[in-house]
């Protein structure tokens, strides 16, 4: 009896405390949010407005919960929102001060910050 106690004490608190099994989920949503604001960011054409999409991307990502936050900071491929686009231009010279103000985009939208901050006059409110 003391055994069953335990193990049920146990699980509700590895469930309550834990929620492991939420992480997956989150980074693959986060995922396809980083890749909806890269596609609206195509699609949109606009002129300065990666700084917008960048933080929206990470912005809803990061809204997913720990496993999109996760997504967000680690994607590699996505020219909207990722870090890696901005390190290999940091390495190449070329849009340094670019880089750097799309990696402020980047966190501002993954601490929680509105990406209506960077967005350019005049771009459809579809985005």
């Amino acid at each position: 009896m003391k055994l069953i106690l335990a193990v049920l004490v146990l699980g509700l608190v590895v469930e309550a405390q834990a929620q492991w099994y939420r992480f997956p989920g989150e980074a693959i949503q986060g995922g396809k949010d980083m890749l909806r604001a890269y596609n609206d960011m195509r699609d949109a054409n606009w002129q300065y407005s990666d700084k917008y999409f960048h933080a929206r991307g990470n912005y809803d990502a990061a809204r997913r919960g720990p496993g999109g936050r996760w997504a967000a900071k680690v994607i590699r491929t996505s020219d909207a929102c990722s870090d890696g686009r901005e390190a290999l231009q940091g390495l190449t010279r070329h849009g340094n001060s670019d880089s750097a103000a799309d990696q402020e985009a980047n966190r501002w939208g993954r601490n929680g910050g509105d990406p209506n901050r960077y967005r350019p006059r005049g771009l459809p409110e579809k985005y």
